[in-house]
């Protein structure tokens, strides 16, 4: 459309603008990254609109390079004005900041991007009105309390969406862009039993367009389901036992080993995967892949984009395959410090240095169902929930208050609550005795379900 094409030349004509005007100023390599979004939010709670919100954003961010030394500078104010105070900043900046050798924009022939349509935009996630993406989240809502008398109270209904345009130019000629969309809703019942005691729980759905959206009973079904299964949970006796991991805690799980693989706590020596490329790090059953590349039926991953945060093309890297670490994350900074290759994981916000961050990552699925692998557990935990930040990535020391259902004789008991699983990541993903064939991503990150046999349960 029209309007799309004047956004997209705004965006490019601001950033090369600010390029161009670092150059001008001494700056050796600039690189001007512009983004702007539209954000809807309506929560509804009890039948009723609690909050509602629209908002839309617009801004630039501008690194430059001075022989070695580097600063960052980032701004709302997209006027010449604030443009020209934009890029005075950052060269007066990295005028005064200390040199660092690996410092610098990728070399020009790693700079790239994935052709064709990526399917990361739908234009109807702007095109349902208010009132039908609020009834959404009413239905769900309602379909969740209507579902047992014990459901009396409601964290709410919601219903989001997002869109983002961004556009990366720097000095040594990369000028890429892209757009992407987002929606998504839930619902979170809360369920009282006879004593008072409430639990809670959610479900959600979410997809890149609104065609792909589950039904709004079904989730909200399924949230009641999830809060109900939790009612009457108790304590049970430290002991060391299977675990079982439902697929939103494995995701968890394995999201650790992508942090272990953190180019930045790798050359910082922070994290137990130093030193360890080409070893074994978990079982031979274990495969796990980070892919930026991922189109399925049309429609993107949700961590699918055509470039990473430095121009590089995305790309497919496997970090850990039959059990062998084959590879670190890195972005071009960390490549250079480890003396080995960008793998297309530089992740760039407005302001700063780029990160390292995850595109699509996830655990390559197994063959057995999730009642294969239940039913096999003569006795343990199936965790459906933990909480706090008990990952010590320097040693692998793991400990996690968790909550789930209790396995007797291959069957789910009764709930467990306030206990604590522990462990070590380096024996955690050696003992990954199963793993699950349902394999969903419902976000970025995904895992299917996973037995990891001999973890402590601390619990009465």
């Amino acid at each position: 459309m029209p309007t799309d094409v004047l956004q997209s030349t705004d965006l490019k004509t601001l950033a090369t603008e600010a390029l161009e005007r670092a150059m001008r100023a001494g700056a050796t390599d600039a690189e001007a990254v512009c983004s702007e979004g539209d954000e809807f939010s309506a929560l509804v709670r009890l039948g009723q609109v609690e909050t509602l919100k629209e908002s839309g954003s617009r801004a630039i961010g501008l690194r430059v390079f001075i022989g070695q030394r580097t600063a960052s500078t980032s701004s709302s104010d997209l006027s010449p004005e604030g443009i020209a105070k934009l890029v005075e900043g950052a060269v007066m900046l990295a005028k005064i900041t200390s040199e660092d050798p690996f410092a610098g924009l990728p070399e020009t022939h790693e700079f790239g991007q994935l052709q064709g349509d990526l399917g990361l935009y739908f234009e109807d996630v702007n095109e349902q009105p208010p009132a039908e993406r609020i009834e959404i989240a009413r239905r769900c809502e309602a379909a969740a309390m209507a579902f047992d008398t014990r459901i009396q109270n409601s964290g709410g209904g919601d219903f989001d969406t997002a869109t983002g345009h961004k556009v990366l130019v720097n000095s040594r000629g990369f000028v890429g862009e892209y757009r992407r969309s987002y929606c998504g809703f839930s619902a979170a019942p809360i369920a009282v039993d006879a004593a008072g005691k409430m639990q809670r729980n959610y479900w959600y759905s979410s997809s890149r367009t609104m065609r792909l959206l589950e039904d709004p009973e079904e989730i909200g079904r399924e949230a009641a389901r999830r809060t109900l299964r939790r009612m009457g949970a108790r304590q049970v006796k430290t002991q060391r036992a299977p675990v079982v991991l439902s697929p939103e805690i494995a995701r968890s799980i394995i999201g650790n080993i992508f942090e272990a693989a953190n180019g930045d706590a790798i050359y910082r020596h922070a994290t137990f995967f130093d030193g360890m490329l080409g070893e074994r790090v978990a079982g031979e059953n274990v495969t796990v892949v980070d892919d930026g590349t991922v189109v399925r039926n049309g429609i993107g991953g949700f961590g699918t984009t055509p470039f990473d945060g430095e121009g590089l093309p995305t790309r497919r890297t496997v970090l850990v395959e039959n059990g062998i670490l084959k590879s670190y994350v890195l972005n071009s900074y960390t490549a250079r410090k480890l003396g080995l290759k960008s793998t297309g994981n530089a992740s760039r916000g407005l302001a700063g240095n780029p990160g390292i961050g995850a595109h699509n990552f996830y655990l390559e699925p197994g063959t057995l169902t999730p009642e294969a692998i239940i039913g096999d557990v003569k006795q343990g935990l199936y965790v459906t929930e933990t909480m706090g930040f008990g990952v010590n990535l320097v040693t692998g020391d793991y400990s996690q208050g968790a909550s789930g259902i209790w396995i007797e004789n291959g069957e789910l008991t009764y709930p467990v609550e306030e206990i604590t699983i522990a462990g070590n990541l380096k024996d955690m993903y050696k003992n990954i005795s199963a793993i699950g064939n349902d394999l969903v991503f419902r976000s970025a990150a995904a895992a299917p379900t996973l037995r990891i046999d001999g973890m402590m349960i601390a619990g009465a």
